[in-house]
């Protein structure tokens, strides 16, 4: 009789051998994370042009092996808190993984953080966002600390004492990380303690509170941040109530004598995404702070640093909607299905038009948007005032679209997408944040309102941007013509709508005077003549999908 070990005893005894791995993609990396026709063409048409060969080889290095790396391990490894050393004194330090110090290196040497306001080249801050663009294909949490320092700047020029101290280290390209005494730095890093638990954007609810001492200038604060990211940054700015009123102050981790300010982190939060950045929450009891403007103007202080911070998020989410875009492509050309490349099949082809069409607006919009911001701080008040209102409908509507956009370029990777070693559901948990962080959706939309009804010439700059299309496509001026009528019976219940329009005619009055014919034309034709459906990947079939793929991609088609 055979025994049931018998068949095992008789198999053969030949090696293990896996099957060959065919039809996957290479890896994508190295690549060029600046191979893209918007962003240098809208780099050298808002005054940037001069910055063209650093972001070319700063790009160069986003794409490296080592680069996507550090933006791997940067979230891989998260950030630790550890409130007291080993003999029990408390320190409220956050330990990160080498890879964070290597993006935070860059992004500071690059001019990512403070510099621009210390170049007095125009397009400084144009060069700025169109690095950003490019240096954000490695990972986006550490743009949060760099973003925070460059919005710091202009918000501490309003006391000239503090900025004299502090700009030309908040300006370096030096980065220098650790506690010590922030005048004794090669470099500094600023954050921001904003919400409280209680208010979230509504701000003037705070219950922070900011007592004057005999020395003036100097105030002492107690209470509870909700929201306060990378808190390793060398000075924070903060909200507080002083007698005058809700007031804007500076506090420094570490005091001029060399003692530790009173920055109790009581915990970091555990984030849908962004684990590269830690956001805490501080307690403050006694803390030594200098005002920042006068008594009782903290939202006027800070409103600057709201329209840089504003900026940078719209710059996140077109850079993210580029990356993955990138990723999407380089899959659908290695990768086939039913006989033949995913790429040249035309629903596939769609897909990668529709996103490419999403990914050039955004960026060609972040980019006029920078360029606005470079011009108004040089004294352009046609160019401040658009600043005002566009930059307000950019954050509104390029950071919704985020999410949307970067589930799609997922889902072009199929059941790949869905795995983390793909890189792409990072991106896809990034997304939301950027509609989130300062103000959210309606926040924003409600701002739009605010500046059209307070803010005289916000509509005008708005219209007058608008009318250099005028007559270019007929779809576009009807779409005009019916965002006017909003206008006039506007609510607030139809803030949203309103503000949609305005992004939509804003980008696709962008797109007819800078993009080629198959761009703009698919653009106007599906989101604003109404031919489209309502997923990514519905263009019409008129729509010259070859012409639209091969400028999105690098490469071509």
């Amino acid at each position: 009789m055979t025994s049931i070990l018998e068949p095992a005893a008789q198999a053969s005894t030949a090696p293990y051998a896996s099957h060959d791995v065919t039809n996957q993609p290479p890896p994508l990396a190295p690549y060029d994370a600046s191979a893209d026709p918007a962003l240098l063409e809208g780099l050298r048409r808002e005054g940037a042009g001069w910055a063209e060969d650093g972001i070319r080889r700063l790009g160069l290095r986003a794409g490296s092996a080592e680069a996507q790396e550090w933006g791997e391990l940067a979230n891989r490894h998260a950030p630790e808190l550890r409130t007291h050393d080993r003999y029990g004194h408390r320190v409220d330090e956050v330990d990160f993984h080498p890879s964070w110090h290597e993006l935070m290196r860059v992004a500071v040497a690059e001019g990512l953080a403070g510099a621009p306001w210390a170049d007095e080249r125009p397009g400084a801050h144009v060069a700025r966002t169109a690095g950003g663009l490019v240096w954000g294909h490695t990972e986006a949490g550490h743009g949060c600390p760099t973003s925070m320092t460059y919005a710091a700047v202009p918000a501490l020029r309003r006391q000239p004492e503090l900025a004299k101290v502090y700009e030309p280290l908040l300006t370096s390209r030096e980065y220098d990380p650790g506690l010590r005494v922030p005048a004794e730095k090669r470099g500094l890093l600023a954050g921001m303690g904003m919400t409280e638990k209680q208010g979230g954007s509504d701000v003037r609810t705070n219950t922070t509170t900011a007592a004057p001492t005999a020395e003036p200038g100097v105030y002492t604060l107690r209470g509870h941040k909700w929201f306060t990211s990378a808190p390793m940054c060398d000075v924070f700015l903060v909200l507080a109530q002083a007698p005058g009123g809700l007031s804007c102050f500076l506090v420094p981790r570490i005091l001029p004598d060399g003692t530790r300010n009173s920055f109790r982190i009581q915990r970091l939060k555990d984030k849908l995404g962004n684990r590269s950045n830690a956001s805490s929450e501080p307690e403050f009891d006694g803390t030594v702070a200098w005002l920042v403007g006068p008594e009782g103007q903290g939202v006027k202080t800070i409103i600057e640093m709201v329209n840089c911070t504003r900026l940078d998020c719209v710059m996140a989410s077109a850079t993210l909607m580029r990356k993955t875009l990138v990723e999407a492509g380089h899959h659908v050309r290695h990768r086939s299905a039913f006989g033949a490349r995913l790429i040249d099949q035309p629903l596939m082809r769609n897909v990668l038009a529709d996103l490419a069409l999403e990914s050039e607006a955004a960026t060609t919009l972040t980019l006029r948007l920078a360029g606005a911001a470079d011009r108004a701080v040089r004294g352009d008040e046609g160019e401040r005032a658009f600043r005002r209102i566009a930059t307000a409908v950019g954050k509104y509507w390029v950071t919704k679209r985020g999410p949307a956009f970067t589930a799609e370029a997922l889902e072009c990777l199929g059941g790949n997408g869905y795995v983390e070693e793909s890189g792409m559901p990072r991106h896809y948990r990034e997304a939301p944040l950027l509609s989130i962080w300062e103000g959210s959706g309606n926040v924003n939309a409600l701002d739009v309102l605010r500046a059209l009804g307070r803010e005289q010439g916000a509509a005008d700059a708005l219209f007058g941007e608008l009318a250099l299309a005028r007559g270019a496509d007929a779809r576009l001026d009807a779409a005009v013509t019916r965002l006017k009528g909003l206008l006039a019976t506007g609510s607030q219940a139809g803030a949203r709508r309103l503000v949609e329009l305005m992004a939509l005619t804003l980008q696709a009055s962008l797109l007819v005077r800078h993009a080629p014919p198959a761009v703009a034309d698919a653009f106007c034709a599906t989101r604003l003549g109404g031919d489209w459906g309502y997923a990514f990947g519905t263009l019409p079939d008129g729509a010259d999908l070859d012409g639209i793929v091969g400028r999105g991609l690098p490469g071509g088609a």
